[in-house]
């Protein structure tokens, strides 16, 4: 199994049109025929503590079967798609992958 976690920073002058056309556009990626499990998430209301990381927009979590998998998440169109209509929204990405 691999679990892709990516964390998004979104532009701060994105109109709530361009933040809704990112929402619609990353839920497509929960398509991907090698995507086993797909989960869109924003920052929880969990209490305040010095090792909580809550400054990013959206975060989504890809359960895949394997790396080969992965390779065709990477490659497929429909997230190439995505990363080329809204590679102008984001500040920062950062991605986590494990085993």
């Amino acid at each position: 199994m691999l679990i892709h976690t990516v964390i998004f920073w979104l532009k701060k002058d994105l109109t709530d049109d361009q933040r809704n056309i990112f929402t619609n556009e990353v839920r497509t990626l929960g398509e991907i025929s090698s995507v086993e499990s797909f989960h869109l998430g924003t920052p929880a209301s969990t209490p305040k503590r010095p090792v909580i990381e809550d400054s990013y927009d959206y975060a989504i979590t890809v359960v895949m079967k394997d790396m080969d998998a992965h390779d065709h998440y990477q490659a497929d169109h429909i997230h190439l798609e995505f990363i080329d209509k809204c590679k102008n929204m984001w500040e920062r990405v950062v991605i986590y992958d494990a085993d």
